[in-house]
């Protein structure tokens, strides 16, 4: 159905948009779309961080050590 939209009526629908909306609004909401944005990526990058720091961990060997009566 959205497939034969073509320029004209890109055109008409961001021309009816900014009629009914203003200007002003749509520039806010673009701002907050934007700071939406660059919060996602600022999460992706520390949880990349976070793995990274995860993987680099060495493993402690917490297994027990064996008494006299197990060496036996």
């Amino acid at each position: 159905m959205l497939n034969n939209i073509g320029l004209p009526g890109l055109l008409l629908i961001t021309v009816v948009v900014l009629v009914l909306f203003g200007r002003g609004k749509i520039a806010g909401l673009m701002g907050e779309v934007g700071k939406g944005i660059s919060s996602f990526k600022k999460g992706v990058s520390e949880g990349t961080k976070e793995i990274e720091a995860e993987a680099d961990a060495v493993a402690k060997d917490v297994t027990p050590e064996a008494t006299e009566k197990e060496k036996s």
